[in-house]
């Protein structure tokens, strides 16, 4: 089969298409042959050896797929020739993957397999920030960064469905059409968002902020915290990971909230099937429509990458594994 290698950690650059064997699967696990493949951060991460899981090399990156069941085991809720949408955490960026059936979602008829790759990483990222971690309700103010980016758009679509007010903070007006294609309710501008939201909310300030950014927007996004605001950490794509004085949380009862989505579904595996099914009737009532970006054949994933790593992606950056 195809598959893109991460053979060295020198970057995006780096990485190669090969020949390799199919994967076999193991006891329990699903086969999949992979039609669309998600891109994310931690693949740029992995390919310079920065994230925390450290693969020996080389290996296959990708971490979301959609495509069709091959093989399934007994007892599987998916069987040969369903479309599914799933999270194998590693061997996405190939033609067949294998992932564990805990991780492998029926996709609706309507739902496509673009779609479907672009929902795993981030849209069960943000559910878990949005819905557990912040506990957010509807009629709050959601205050989202990188709101073009892949997790920004999910948030900012979920974020909405779920009854919020939704702002956008993006740093080009190309970036805030897709942030209001998204669903924002409003867009403000990355340079001085702080004074853009005080203006927006009377001076209250939104109940949650989704910050997948990190770096020197961190103390402004405590500033723009209403009372009993809500600030989610849940990503560092600017680079410099922030650190907080703690005597600002006692000023307006403000919290920080950590968002490891990774670090909690792996000690309850079912918790993902949980949640798939509460986003569901989202994704059969056309609620949850993933902004498709940028689309580069298997061959081009360094460029998918590359794209990532400098900030351009407006949207969804996806793999086109098989052509349609």
């Amino acid at each position: 089969m195809r598959a893109v290698q991460i053979t060295r950690l020198d970057g995006p650059a780096a990485i190669e298409l090969v020949e390799a064997p199919e994967p076999v699967a193991g006891p329990g696990q699903v086969l999949i042959d992979v039609h669309v493949a998600g891109v994310t951060f931690p693949e740029v991460l992995q390919s310079r050896g920065e994230y925390q899981l450290k693969p020996e090399l080389p290996f296959v990156p990708g971490s979301e797929v959609a495509g069709v069941v091959r093989e399934a085991p007994e007892g599987a809720a998916v069987k040969v020739g369903d479309r599914v949408a799933a999270f194998p955490g590693l061997g996405g960026f190939a033609e067949v993957v294998a992932a564990p059936p805990q991780a492998v979602f029926p996709l609706p008829d309507a739902v496509s397999f673009e779609a479907g790759a672009s929902l795993p990483m981030n849209y069960l990222t943000v559910h878990f920030a949005l819905v557990r971690r912040a506990q957010l309700r509807s009629g709050e103010t959601v205050l989202v960064h990188g709101a073009a980016g892949g997790v920004g758009t999910a948030a900012v679509q979920l974020a909405s469905a779920l009854g919020a007010r939704v702002i956008a903070v993006v740093s080009s007006p190309e970036k805030g059409e897709v942030a209001r294609r998204a669903g924002a309710d409003e867009v403000v501008d990355a340079a001085d968002f702080r004074a853009q939201v005080k203006e927006l909310t009377g001076g209250r300030g939104v109940d949650v902020v989704v910050d997948p950014v990190g770096g020197d927007r961190f103390t402004d996004s405590l500033r723009s915290l209403a009372p009993e605001g809500r600030l989610l950490v849940i990503g560092f794509t600017g680079g410099e990971i922030p650190t907080v004085k703690v005597n600002r949380l006692l000023l307006n009862n403000v919290s920080v909230v950590g968002v490891g989505w990774g670090a909690f579904w792996t000690a309850d595996v079912g918790y993902l099937q949980e949640q798939w099914a509460d986003l569901l009737p989202l994704l059969e009532a056309g609620k949850l429509d993933p902004v498709i970006g940028s689309r580069h054949r298997l061959e081009e994933a360094a460029n998918a990458l590359v794209e990532i790593d400098e900030r351009r992606a407006a949207g969804k950056v996806l793999l086109t594994v098989r052509p349609a």
